[in-house]
C-alpha cells in the first residue's frame, strides 16, 4: 500500500443475484493525483445489505492500511449503510443491539466491524469520516463503476480491476492480488471478462452446487417476471432494471417497446419522475 498518495474519495457498493443469493461487493478509491485503486470480493450466499456493508468495510480497511491522515469522504448508494452508520448505530448499541421495535439488529457482526473500523479511521484522521449518499444508476462515475464490479462478482464473473501496487505512484501491471476479502487484477483500463462457465475470483470454475444455486435464483427471477406480467403490474425503470440485473440506463435507452427473454416490455406512462413499464408474455 502506498502511503505517499492522498485519497480524495472512496465509493462502495454491493450486489446480489437473488436476495439471498450469490453476492459481490466493491470499493473504488480515487486519489488526488487522479489515479484509481479498485478492490472487491464475492460471497456464495448472502444478501444485498450484507454486501453493501462489506463494501463499506473494505473502504475503511483500505484507509487504515494507507495510513491516510487527510479527511476522507465515503460515497454509498445504500441508505441502509448511510443511515445506519450516521443515525441508527448509537441507538442500537444503547439498546443492546436491538431495534426500536425490540428486535435483534440484522447483520450485527458486520455493523460491529464497521463501527470498530470507523473509530480506528477517525482516530487516525483526527476527524470524522464524511459519509455521502449518492443515488444509484444516476450516471455518477464512481458509483457506476462500483456497481459494475459488485454485479460481476455476484454473477461469478471475473472483474479486471485497476490497482496500485505497494510503494508505487501509478497503476501497475504487478502480480494479481488475492485474499479472502479482496481481489485485484491490474489492467490499463477497467474491463469485464465473461465466460461460458461461471468462474470464481481466482479463475477456477465455480462448484456445481454454486452454479445450480445461481440457476435456481435465475428461475425465481423469471417466475417473478411472469407474475408481474400475468397480474398486469406496472413497474418503474429501476425496478425493471433490478429484475433484469442491468443498469437503469440500459432500460430507458431501449425505447418504448422491446423484447426481453419471454416478454415484450412496453413503456406505459410517466408518473412524476418515474417511467412505468408493462411486461407481456409472448409465448
Amino acid at each position: 500500500m502506498n502511503s505517499s498518495k492522498t485519497i480524495r474519495s472512496i465509493y462502495t457498493d454491493g450486489a446480489c443475484s437473488g436476495n439471498p443469493g450469490p453476492g459481490g461487493w466493491a470499493t473504488v478509491v480515487y486519489f488526488t493525483d487522479d489515479s484509481v485503486h479498485e478492490i472487491g470480493g464475492a460471497d456464495v450466499r448472502t444478501t444485498n445489505n450484507r454486501m453493501e456493508l462489506q463494501g463499506a468495510i473494505g473502504a475503511l480497511k483500505y484507509v487504515l492500511d494507507a495510513k491516510q491522515t487527510a479527511p476522507v469522504s465515503v460515497y454509498t448508494d445504500s441508505e441502509y449503510v448511510k443511515n445506519g452508520i450516521t443515525k441508527w448505530l448509537n441507538g442500537w448499541k444503547k439498546k443492546g443491539w436491538k431495534t426500536s421495535a425490540g428486535k435483534p439488529v440484522l447483520n450485527q457482526e458486520l455493523w460491529e466491524t464497521l463501527d470498530r473500523l470507523r473509530s480506528q479511521v477517525e482516530a487516525q484522521l483526527n476527524a470524522p469520516i464524511q459519509w455521502k449518499y449518492v443515488k444509484g444508476h444516476s450516471g455518477d462515475r464512481g458509483n457506476d463503476r462500483c456497481d459494475e464490479i459488485a454485479r460481476a462478482f455476484s454473477l461469478g464473473k471475473i472483474p479486471v480491476l485497476t490497482t496500485i501496487a505497494a510503494n508505487s505512484t501509478e497503476a501497475t501491471d504487478a502480480e494479481e492480488i488475492q485474499s479472502s476479502e479482496s481481489i485485484g487484477v491490474p489492467a490499463s483500463e477497467p474491463a469485464m471478462v465473461d465466460s461460458t462457465n461461471p468462474l470464481t475470483a481466482d479463475g477456477s470454475e465455480l462448484p456445481r452446487e454454486v452454479r445450480v444455486t445461481q440457476l435456481r435464483y435465475m428461475v425465481e427471477t423469471l417466475h417473478m417476471a411472469d407474475e408481474v406480467a400475468s397480474r398486469g403490474y406496472l413497474i418503474t425503470s429501476s425496478e425493471l432494471a433490478d429484475l433484469m440485473d442491468v443498469n437503469a440506463s440500459a432500460v430507458t435507452s431501449r425505447g418504448d417497446n422491446w423484447v426481453w427473454r419471454n416478454w415484450v416490455v412496453s413503456r406505459v406512462r410517466r408518473e412524476g419522475n418515474q417511467i412505468l413499464w408493462q411486461l407481456e408474455r409472448i409465448d
